[in-house]
């Protein structure tokens, strides 16, 4: 299945280097990254002309030391450096391998041998977890410091680097400028950080990312006015691809956020536009807002101010940046968009945050299609949805069953060339040209598509039924007194038959408030118990969660907050 017509007219572009340098032409003396030179400090504007001279600068250099074709890895937080390596290499120097920074450092040293990597440039607090894991057998040669401001016997300065980029510049070195780019060929190559423990290498080509680019903002529509908050890593194809490059191709502005716990903070001080995160982030934000406003005493009155704006928006009167100032004003006061991938977003925390004047929705994607596969149309989004199939994509259901549910398949010029050196494992998921995702949904007679489950999450009872975990995990979390859960089944060795069982995180601070600063476990179970029964009384027979255990600590978690299941499933 198909998507209608493109919604917004978009830039032709070949590649990425085709989209950087028009997008530099275009928007040259315009900010492109909001930046902060010391923790804490105010923010400051880097243009797109100097993005392009420090990104010629430090490829001209890449190619002098020898790393023509050859792989270099990348890994930090987010930040200008990052983004500088990362579009240095992948126009013309060789192939980009961002690495995962919270990866332990026996992973980071297997994944640098299996990609056979030559170079690796890397922020200076990961200095130590980088040298303790240097061997004579590692294929690299030169290792890279973000942040130090001079060569060393180990590692050489990125800053000193650039500057002998712009020398080699003024002396009329054109190498690095003028290398054609070869869009078929593999210049990316990510490591899932998937939930089974089993990372895989993706193969990307500047063909992928060049259609995904212009697939999405066909119908998103992004703005050169726009300023993008960068929250989420940026080694994962979502934040890189719709958070770092459809910016810089729309001309758009990043400003890098300083971690998690200054997202308020740094969203007042950047007063951004656009924020693309995860459910968690978003949920989290949306709760707040609510106890806060009950705390306050206000929350009726919000209810009420949000049912007027309601009629008057009928009327074609839109009144909620009056409405809700102080709302808008958690989100630095210009917030236009939310939009949030990586796992299902609670339909009424979108349709909330859409009350209160802040337009949200949802994408679909995968790391192996550049990510996006379908993303809701801004002028009609639909809140229990992933979205529509973007231009260009085709999106079909296979083997559905009775309810219309099978595995959601995909075909378009995103979908990545394949596994690196894993022939069998791309043979498993690419068929007759068509992406097998792994995730099961349908969808409805106006082309949206609805995720429901994992296909190797779902639990298949005794008498054939399905349960998808994500279902019983999304009741769970909308109470007021669950962060988050995890659903599995446990079968019976004696009879067979397979029970649900849940693993629920409480949200401390509600916990207190309803049963005061002195409560026991014991107490603790007998409230969530509570609101485990009231699910229950809705969910047929097979689907009642049976058991449940109460979660000391974080779940094991990827680094766009998914739970590694694998890890958390106690064994049977």
């Amino acid at each position: 299945m198909t998507n209608t017509e493109p919604l917004y007219e978009v830039r032709k572009i070949k590649d990425i280097k085709d989209m950087f340098y028009s997008s530099v032409e275009l928007y040259g003396d315009k900010c492109a990254f909001m930046i902060k030179d010391t923790p804490g400090g105010p923010y400051r504007e880097i243009s797109y002309n100097e993005f392009k001279d420090d990104v010629e600068a430090f490829g001209s250099v890449l190619i002098e030391m020898g790393l023509k074709g050859k792989r270099i890895a990348i890994m930090g937080e987010n930040r200008y450096e990052l983004a500088v390596a990362y579009m240095a290499i992948v126009n013309g120097v060789g192939v980009v391998v961002p690495f995962d920074k919270e990866l332990p450092a026996e992973e980071i040293a297997n994944l640098m041998k299996i990609s056979e990597v030559s170079a690796f440039a890397y922020s200076g607090k990961f200095k130590n977890k980088i040298q303790n894991i240097i061997t004579e057998d590692m294929p690299v040669k030169h290792f890279i410091n973000m942040d130090i401001e001079k060569d060393s016997d180990k590692e050489l300065s990125f800053h000193w680097l650039i500057k002998r980029g712009q020398v080699l510049l003024k002396e009329g070195y054109e190498g690095y400028k003028n290398i054609k780019i070869d869009p078929e060929v593999m210049s990316i190559l990510l490591f899932t950080s998937g939930t089974t423990g089993l990372s895989k290498g993706v193969m990307l080509c500047h063909r992928n990312i060049a259609s995904n680019l212009m697939s999405m903002c066909a119908i998103v529509h992004i703005k050169p006015s726009d300023i993008f908050f960068s929250v989420l890593p940026m080694h994962h194809t979502y934040e890189c691809t719709c958070g770092f490059l459809t910016p810089i191709y729309r001309g758009s502005a990043i400003a890098y956020c300083e971690g998690l716990k200054y997202i308020l903070k740094n969203m007042e001080e950047a007063k951004p536009t656009m924020f693309l995160s995860v459910p968690l982030i978003f949920e989290g934000i949306y709760k707040k807002i609510w106890r806060q406003a009950k705390a306050n005493g206000v929350d009726k009155k919000l209810k009420k101010a949000i049912r007027i704006n309601k009629v008057l928006n009928k009327c074609g009167i839109d009144l909620s940046k009056k409405f809700f100032k102080k709302i808008h004003h958690v989100f630095g006061g210009r917030m236009r968009m939310l939009i949030s991938g990586g796992a299902a977003l609670d339909p009424e925390v979108a349709k909330g945050y859409n009350d209160l004047g802040i337009l949200t929705f949802q994408g679909y994607g995968l790391t192996e299609s550049s990510p996006i596969v379908a993303v809701n149309p801004d002028i009609k989004p639909k809140h229990a949805s992933a979205g529509i199939p973007t231009p260009g994509v085709e999106v079909k259901i296979d083997q559905a069953n009775e309810d219309g549910i099978g595995e959601i398949i995909a075909k378009s010029d995103s979908i990545m060339m394949g596994y690196y050196n894993n022939p069998e494992a791309t043979n498993e998921v690419l068929k007759d040209g068509w992406y097998h995702t792994g995730d099961l949904g349908y969808i409805d007679d106006e082309n949206y598509i609805y995720i429901t489950g994992r296909k190797k999450n779902v639990i298949v009872t005794k008498n054939g039924k399905n349960i998808f975990p994500e279902e019983l995990e999304f009741y769970l979390n909308r109470s007021d007194y669950i962060e988050e859960s995890m659903v599995w089944g446990r079968t019976d060795e004696n009879s067979g038959e397979t029970y649900i069982n849940a693993q629920i995180k409480v949200m401390d601070e509600m916990i207190e408030e309803a049963l005061g600063s002195d409560y026991s476990d014991e107490m603790v179970h007998r409230l969530i118990q509570k609101e485990v029964d009231q699910i229950n009384k809705d969910l047929p027979f097979y689907k009642k969660i049976r058991k449940i255990n109460i979660k000391k600590g974080e779940f094991a978690k990827t680094t766009t907050k998914k739970i590694k299941r694998h890890l958390e499933v106690p064994a049977q």
